[in-house]
This record gives structure tokens, C-alpha cells and sequence, in this order.
């Protein structure tokens, strides 16, 4: 493994940061940790500004000028989503990615963050799964569209910086929750779609809960403040081709988390696995190190991220009247 570059330093006092997907989970995330910086946070709506539109992303970027880009825009979902939603995650996001990458090389942004995703990585990596690993043999059937789009940006950060000389920069975080998540069962990431049913059942009194899969499967897991902290991390302290894995070290089997989100929430019924639905992969588990000898490390611990989430999801309940 390279040694990583420790020196650099961008400074973002004054700067005009465009965060791309500012009211996903992510997005909002990386916002929030903005506000504590004394930077100029630009930010766009959907219903202004379609990133799939090559032209108005142009436009857009010439209008504002921002001196550096985080992109946390994409079109996300589960297993599920990515099986039934092919087209939509890879088109979605080649386009967004590939539309922003594009404006920040012609209007010559400073700096750009591309956050992608660990489903980038082979099915059968070693574990843990180092960079290196990239596009070293076949990716999980499941979310190949998702993981090709995230891929393909990647290598477009890395091309404009090896033909342009552009500081454009990729990491890719391993499973995410928090605040601002999906939490419909069928379309959402593991936590939320956990927690979604855990409290139903703890308010109908279920005596049992179904978890899809067969519960045997390993997730490495992180409350998204932490990765919102690392992209600042890196957008201040890192500069080069090498796309950079952020984790957390929290690892379970997904029994083992579906037992601690109950807990957290109050349910004491059963669980009940059903071995007609996907696992996906076995275990995917980020090697740490380069994040390590940048001077960055996961603060917040998996329980009370949980708990965070839950409270967050308990008032959106009330706020819209389901509780």
C-alpha cells in the first residue's frame, strides 16, 4: 500500500462549497457539519435544477462559481430497489456524476469530492477490503448498476486529474444511516427498513419480526455524521487519484444488528428470517488505513447513532400524523 501525500492543505475559510444532493441524508449531513466552518455554503433544489441536464448544469456552475464541489447527489435505494430500478441508478447516476465532474474541469473548480459507494468493490474482495481491490474481479449481482455509475465516476475523477491536472477526489463510505433516511421496507438500506418494522411491531405487539435474508451476512456500519466529517476531512487534507475507503470498524451479522436495533427501540418479540429474500454479499468490511494516516478515525458509536436515528424517525412520525 502507497504511502499517502500527509502534507497537503486546502483551506475552505471563504470559499463558496457547492454541496450536490444538499437534502439527502448525506447531503443534509454534510451541510450541518458546513455550518460550523466559515465558508459559503451553495446549495440548489431539485425543482431548480435537474443534474442530469448537462446544460443547466453548466449554466449553473458558471452562474455561482463555486470554488468547490462535494457531490452527494445520486439516486439511492436496497437490494430491492436495485434489482427492480436498473436503468434508473445507472442512468440517474452517470449523468449526475458525470454532469457535475464535467462543469467543475470547465469552470475550473479548485476542488471536488465525488462520494461513491463500497458496492463498488468485487463480490469475493479479501477482507478487509483494501483500494487496491478495485475492479479486481466481479461485482455483487444485485447492485451492479449502482456499483458500475459510482465506478465510472471514479475513473472520471481520475482521468481529469491525470489529462486536465483538476484536484478531483473519490472516496467511498460503507454503509450509511442517520437522520433523513429511506425507511420504507421495501426500497430502503437495512437500518432503516429495520427500524421501520421493529417499531410497527412493538406498537401492534407482533410477537414476531421478519428480517430479510438469512441474517448470517456481515455489514460493516456508519452513522452518516461521521462520514459527513470525513469528507471535510479529506476535502481540506487530501489530493490524489487513489479513491479513499472511509469506515468505521462496526461490523456485525445482520442478527446481530437486527437484535441491537430492537433493544434500542423496545421490542422484545421474536425474529423471524426470510431466506427467500437476498443477502447480497457475504461481508464487505473497508480497510482503514489511508483515512488512519490522514488523521481521521469514526467517532460516534453504532448504538447511539442508532438511537439518533430512531429519535429523528419517532418525530417525523409525529410530524406527520402516524403516531
Amino acid at each position: 500500500m502507497d504511502l499517502l501525500d500527509t502534507s497537503f492543505k486546502y483551506s475552505i475559510e471563504k470559499k463558496r462549497i457547492w454541496v450536490a444532493g444538499h437534502k439527502g441524508m448525506v447531503g443534509s449531513s454534510i451541510l450541518r457539519r458546513l455550518e460550523i466552518e466559515d465558508c459559503d455554503i451553495l446549495s440548489v433544489s431539485r425543482s431548480d435544477l435537474d443534474l442530469r441536464d448537462q446544460e443547466n448544469v453548466n449554466f449553473w456552475v458558471r452562474k455561482h462559481q463555486p470554488q468547490a464541489i462535494i457531490i452527494a447527489a445520486a439516486t439511492v435505494g436496497g437490494i430491492l430497489s436495485n434489482i427492480n430500478y436498473p436503468a434508473n441508478f445507472l442512468f440517474d447516476n452517470l449523468m449526475i456524476a458525470s454532469n457535475i465532474i464535467h462543469a467543475a474541469y470547465i469552470h475550473k473548480v479548485e476542488r471536488l469530492v465525488f462520494i461513491g459507494s463500497a458496492c463498488i468493490y468485487p463480490k469475493d474482495a479479501n477482507q478487509p477490503i483494501v483500494e487496491e481491490s478495485l475492479l479486481s474481479g466481479s461485482l455483487e449481482p444485485t447492485n451492479e448498476p449502482h456499483a458500475i455509475a459510482k465506478l465510472a465516476a471514479i475513473k472520471l475523477c481520475q482521468a481529469y486529474r491525470m489529462q486536465y491536472g483538476s484536484d478531483f477526489i473519490a472516496a467511498q463510505p460503507n454503509n450509511l444511516f442517520g437522520p433523513g433516511d429511506d425507511f420504507d421496507p421495501e426500497t430502503s438500506h437495512v437500518i432503516p427498513a429495520l427500524i421501520g418494522k421493529a417499531h410497527k411491531a412493538k406498537m401492534s405487539s407482533a410477537s414476531t419480526l421478519k428480517v430479510w435474508g438469512s441474517g448470517s451476512v456481515r455489514r460493516e456500519l456508519m452513522y452518516v455524521d461521521d462520514l459527513a466529517d470525513a469528507v471535510i476531512h479529506l476535502l481540506q487534507y487530501y489530493s490524489g487519484s487513489i479513491p479513499i475507503n472511509i469506515g468505521s470498524g462496526q461490523e456485525l451479522t445482520i442478527r446481530e444488528l437486527a437484535e441491537k436495533i430492537c433493544r434500542v427501540i423496545g421490542y422484545d418479540g421474536d425474529l423471524e428470517f426470510d431466506r427467500t429474500r437476498p443477502d447480497g454479499v457475504k461481508r464487505k468490511l473497508l480497510d482503514r488505513t489511508r483515512m488512519e494516516e490522514l488523521g481521521w478515525e469514526a467517532k460516534i458509536p453504532l448504538t447511539k447513532g442508532l438511537e439518533q436515528t430512531y429519535d429523528w424517525y419517532l418525530k417525523r412520525e409525529l410530524e406527520q400524523g402516524r403516531i
